[in-house]
């Protein structure tokens, strides 16, 4: 009888543990949670905490009340200026109203695909009525607030609240890419080839005008030298005539040295003149001896 009324009391306990599972859930800080009956929403509990629900009766989905991130595909667009650029954006936003939420889009997949279909298009008509140069200017900011002005309104059936919306980053398709490139390498090449005849020009004109003072000083330094060859020439006739006026036999002695060296240099010098020429009146006299005797 006891072991009877142990297990029944074990069944209870169990029962009871069940039922008090199933009739409590938690609320993080970051969570907000809808409580459903047989699928239809019954109340938004946005407090964090310990709650409680009918067991077997209740279910609970919860959703994030943190700020989430929205990465649409990136998409190409037509400018106003017939240029096409592909666009690459992202958004913030926040469930604030849960129970629209689950009523519109159910779950997270769902919201981001119309989210996407939203944001897109609002891109898509603001960048169609600018110039790729208003992209790249201070009017940026302008356009970002235009957009973001469409998605809010468009969002707000959505029980979401958007807080912010950026491009990403904006690039040329391939081929635009390829065009633009080429058309940058073909300047680049002009501007090199100016500069390059730019700079032969100069060359040119450095070349000739280093040519030219190279003249100028080549015929100043010929005229200095000539001047000083001048001047040596006549300092020195003026020492040969001091000297001749002060002792003519050395004076003449001196030219015939003078002359020897002049005429005798090297090995093979041949000369034919006569025994008495002048030329060898000093190889006549040896230590003061004459050799007119012979």
């Amino acid at each position: 009888m006891n072991r009877t009324v142990l297990a029944i009391l074990g069944v209870v306990v169990i029962v009871v543990g069940i039922i008090a599972s199933g009739s409590m859930y938690t609320v993080h800080q970051v969570q907000q949670a809808i409580v459903l009956q047989f699928g239809e929403p019954k109340r938004v509990v946005q407090e964090p905490g310990l709650h409680f629900k009918k067991p077997f009766l209740e279910d609970v989905i919860f959703y994030d009340a943190r700020i989430l991130d929205l990465d649409p595909p990136q998409f190409e667009v037509l400018l106003k200026d017939r240029k096409r650029i592909i666009v690459d954006a992202f958004a913030r936003y926040r469930i604030v109203d849960p129970l629209l939420y689950f009523q519109r889009v159910r779950n997270e997949v769902t919201a981001r695909d119309r989210l996407g279909k939203i944001i897109n298009p609002s891109l898509r008509r603001v960048l169609a009525k600018v110039n790729l140069v208003d992209i790249l200017s201070d009017k940026r900011a302008g356009m970002m607030e235009r957009i973001l002005a469409e998605v809010v309104d468009d969002s707000r059936g959505l029980g979401i609240e958007i807080i912010d919306i950026r491009i990403g980053r904006t690039d040329l398709p391939a081929e635009t890419s390829q065009a633009v490139f080429g058309r940058m390498r073909t300047e680049r090449e002009r501007q090199a080839r100016e500069l390059r005849a730019e700079g032969k020009e100069q060359a040119q004109k450095t070349r000739a005008r280093a040519d030219r003072d190279k003249v100028v000083l080549l015929a100043e330094a010929k005229r200095k030298s000539e001047q000083l060859r001048g001047e040596g020439d006549g300092e020195r006739n003026l020492i040969l005539g001091r000297a001749y006026g002060q002792d003519p036999e050395f004076f003449q002695f001196y030219k015939s040295l003078d002359e020897y060296k002049k005429g005798l240099i090297g090995n093979d010098t041949t000369m034919v003149l006569s025994p008495d020429s002048d030329f060898f009146r000093y190889f006549r006299s040896i230590d003061g001896v004459s050799k007119d005797r012979k």
